[in-house]
């Protein structure tokens, strides 16, 4: 199936060198992958988590404000989207970055029209702030543009490389799920997604969630050329 737009999520963690701040080689393949997408007449939306830099309300923001570490999340994720801007530009992509945070020194504020110019205009949109605000995850942030844009999947590129039916770092018996709704994916209390953009994607119908693995950034053209890699989830 050759689609024409889809909402790509990456891992921050993925990256990174280690799992922190920028691995500069994996970053470019990534770009490189995008570009190829968008040449093959795909639109591309970017949302990229900020496990990288700020690992939510863990570790370092364990009793921290709730809201102010969350407000350090926000951040990380638009530094993440320069980053990924600006490997972009030496590729000879010129992608538009959103904001859901008020930034005008760097980024114009998300606005629907403006996204789907650009996406039509330059095949390419980063995302970046998340929802603007404090108790919301990328994971929503991602599902909500993935809708808001009319897009027909959203793929997830992870650190692991799937779904699986318990954390498989924690329990060697896990195994990988192939295919499940998102009735049963709930049902069954699978850490996919938040429980919020779990709840959008099956309220609302989002017609298909594919997660996979990012160790190999040519995962995203076999994800899209139709190879059945990592886990598709549907309504």
């Amino acid at each position: 199936m050759q689609y024409q737009r889809i909402m790509l999520k990456l891992s921050g963690e993925a990256l990174g060198e280690s799992g922190w701040l920028f691995d500069h080689s994996q970053i470019g393949k990534v770009a490189s992958i995008i570009k190829a997408i968008v040449e093959k007449g795909t639109q591309v939306g970017v949302v990229i988590g900020g496990g990288n830099l700020w690992r939510g309300r863990h570790g370092a923001a364990a009793g921290m404000d709730a809201v102010r570490a969350d407000h350090m999340g926000m951040l990380g994720t638009l530094m993440n989207c320069l980053v990924m801007q600006d490997a972009l530009d030496q590729i000879g992509i010129k992608a538009r970055m959103f904001s859901a945070l008020h930034v005008p020194d760097i980024c114009a504020n998300y606005r629907r029209d403006l996204a789907v110019e650009a996406l039509e205009n330059n095949g390419v949109a980063l995302f970046g702030g998340g929802l603007g605000n404090p108790f919301f995850t990328t994971d929503t942030a991602v599902v909500l543009r993935a809708l808001e844009l009319h897009a027909q999947a959203l793929l997830l590129a992870k650190n692991v490389d799937g779904v699986y039916t318990a954390d498989p770092r924690l329990d060697p018996a896990a195994t990988l799920i192939k295919d499940i709704t998102y009735k049963e994916a709930i049902e069954k209390g699978l850490k996919v997604m938040d429980m919020s953009a779990f709840l959008m994607c099956a309220e609302h119908g989002l017609p298909q969630v594919r997660v996979f693995g990012l160790d190999t950034p040519n995962n995203i053209l076999r994800v899209l050329s139709g190879e059945d890699l990592g886990t598709t989830l549907h309504p």
